[in-house]
């Protein structure tokens, strides 16, 4: 079985948020923060497992692990062993904004994380922290070179396009990689419901990048079966890859595969929905099928396509709220 929706598109493909809080103040997601001490009604393990297996029964293979800031979690690395352990998940991943990354990423590399991508708005240390509301930039760096020095498959930067910090900063980043095997995330900046002022000020379009990845010779890299919306490119000059995520491009959503879970297990078939569907109730019995039978319908009621170059975020307060 397969979740197929009524475009046939298939999801292979499960972003889980274990947390919406998180311990940066991001001036794109969280400005102002988040109360890291409340945190009552997030998924427990036992909740999880059975729900990543009602996903993996109907074709999950790839499961990311998101927040907020997943290792806020003190059990973070038995939600990665958890996932893993399932039949049929074949990857398990982690979005993370690094603070923790060099002091766990073994611990999380022997649980069965595959692959890491880590937030990294700017390689400025001073720019970092005006973003970010952290001066960690050196700590989270030693966290990325650890992360491939002890052998996780995959380390991957996620960076934020933002028109007033890192507009003219692709030369930097493309000396970052050039001697790295390091894939670079360019992501476009998404309005959301508390951003709309922000999103004006500094959304950036990622097409000026991509036309000038191609003129210098970048090669448009073919898609795996459960890779996410980025389109990466290569060059046989450097060791590392850059990928742009652009959520406002035509058809950016024609081959969607992936579904959301928030932390307090509510379905979202989209990032920028109107709704989503609690699926608490059905995570309290070891039994999947209904859990099975309820995703199976959910899907067919996904739309084609987000409305965000309508100016329209649905229901999404920011990026931390189900894992962005």
């Amino acid at each position: 079985m397969m979740l197929t929706d009524a475009y046939a598109r298939r999801f292979s493909y499960l972003r889980l948020s274990v947390t919406e809080s998180c311990n940066f103040r991001c001036s794109y997601c969280l400005p102002d923060g988040t109360d890291c001490t409340s945190r009552s009604g997030e998924l427990s393990l036992t909740e999880i497992r059975r729900l990543v297996s009602a996903f993996a029964k109907l074709g999950t293979r790839k499961v990311r692990i998101t927040g907020g800031e997943p290792s806020l979690r003190k059990d973070l690395t038995e939600i990665i062993a958890t996932c893993k352990a399932v039949p049929g998940i074949e990857k398990v991943a982690l979005t993370t904004n690094g603070y923790r990354l060099k002091r766990d990423a073994l611990a999380w590399q022997a649980a069965g994380l595959d692959a890491v991508n880590v937030s990294v708005d700017s390689l400025d240390a001073d720019t970092f922290h005006l973003v970010t509301g952290q001066d960690k930039l050196a700590d989270i760096l030693d966290g990325v070179a650890y992360a491939k020095a002890i052998g996780i498959k995959q380390v991957k930067i996620n960076t934020v396009l933002l028109k007033q910090h890192n507009a003219l900063a692709l030369p930097d980043f493309l000396a970052f990689i050039q001697q790295q095997d390091i894939a670079l995330r360019f992501i476009e900046l998404m309005r959301t419901g508390d951003n709309a002022g922000f999103y004006q000020r500094q959304h950036l379009s990622g097409v000026s990048i991509q036309k000038q990845l191609l003129a210098d010779g970048w090669q448009l890299n073919p898609k795996a079966r459960t890779d996410g919306p980025a389109l990466e490119y290569s060059h046989s000059d450097y060791q590392g890859k850059i990928g742009l995520i652009m959520p406002y491009s035509k058809d950016f959503c024609a081959d969607c595969n992936r579904l959301r879970i928030s932390s307090a297990g509510q379905l979202y078939l989209c990032l920028f929905t109107d709704t989503y569907q609690d699926l608490r109730s059905l995570l309290q019995t070891d039994d999947s099928a209904a859990l099975m039978r309820f995703l199976q319908q959910a899907v067919q009621g996904k739309a084609f396509s987000h409305q965000l170059t309508q100016d329209y975020s649905g229901s999404t307060r920011h990026l931390a709220q189900i894992g962005g």
